[in-house]
């Protein structure tokens, strides 16, 4: 059995934790990366050592500054054999409404290179490694109908990022299928606040009327669809960009109600 290995960005915490359980409850390594919240990325690897039979290290970088995700890919290849699976799961989001003429130049570059740069720095550092096994999966993330370029009022910044990593995940996807390496974006919907590390479970005993499915979204939702993503049997689904929103209108409510 080829015990694979995943990269997590931002994995410490909230539908990036969840997504690491998931994986390792399939058999997968985990490599959690964090910037800022280290004892969290270190408990959590410590849990997965505990509970699961695979093996999770946590590891410090800034995926914004393209030094730190090369050094974090090589500090990653001292301990793991290979780096089979990448998760883009971090990305900066500015919760202040601002229009365009608002960003000042520093907290646009932020926001872009949180969202957008960080996706071509890793995947042009470990695509190699990918190449060498004939095997890997690219997870993005963005947000409802991000595919068809939508405007999203002062969220310009965010919008405009993640459209174009949606266009970038594409071009992945049909540039490396030769490769055995597939390329796929996640847009979760309205999961917020402690819903992002709960489980399906919890949410089934919950009632939201502002879901068509009745009920809330969770980290569990997002982990579940990113972990059949990267089983070997999905080879088939690559260049897809997949809602996962309980049929929820998402931007009409950003749009109007943000």
């Amino acid at each position: 059995m080829i015990r694979r290995t995943a990269l997590i960005t931002g994995g410490a915490k909230g539908i990036g934790k969840m997504t690491a359980m998931a994986l390792a409850a399939s058999g997968v390594n985990v490599a959690i990366n964090y910037r800022n919240s280290e004892r969290q990325a270190k408990e959590l690897a410590a849990s997965i050592n505990e509970q699961y039979n695979v093996r999770a290290a946590s590891f410090k970088g800034d995926i914004s500054n393209h030094e730190d995700c090369r050094g974090l890919v090589e500090d990653i290849l001292e301990i793991f054999p290979s780096i089979d699976i990448l998760v883009h799961n971090a990305g900066p989001y500015v919760k202040e409404r601002k229009s365009v003429d608002e960003y000042d130049v520093d907290q646009w570059q932020y926001i872009i290179n949180g969202n957008l740069n960080s996706v071509f720095y890793l995947t042009k550092e470990i695509l190699p490694i990918m190449r060498k096994r004939n095997w890997g999966r690219i997870i993005t993330y963005g947000f409802d109908r991000v595919d068809t370029a939508p405007g999203w009022i002062y969220r310009s910044a965010f919008a405009a990022a993640k459209t174009a990593v949606a266009s970038l995940t594409k071009t992945i996807a049909l540039e490396e299928a030769a490769n055995g390496i597939t390329a796929n974006m996640v847009c979760p919907g309205d999961i917020i606040g402690e819903w992002k590390e709960k489980r399906i479970e919890d949410a089934q005993e919950t009632n939201d009327q502002t879901t068509p499915v009745g009920r809330p979204g969770t980290g569990d939702d997002v982990a579940r669809v990113i972990s059949f993503l990267c089983e070997d049997q999905s080879s088939f689904l690559t260049g897809s960009v997949i809602p996962i929103t309980g049929a929820k209108d998402v931007l009409g409510k950003v749009f109007y109600q943000d």
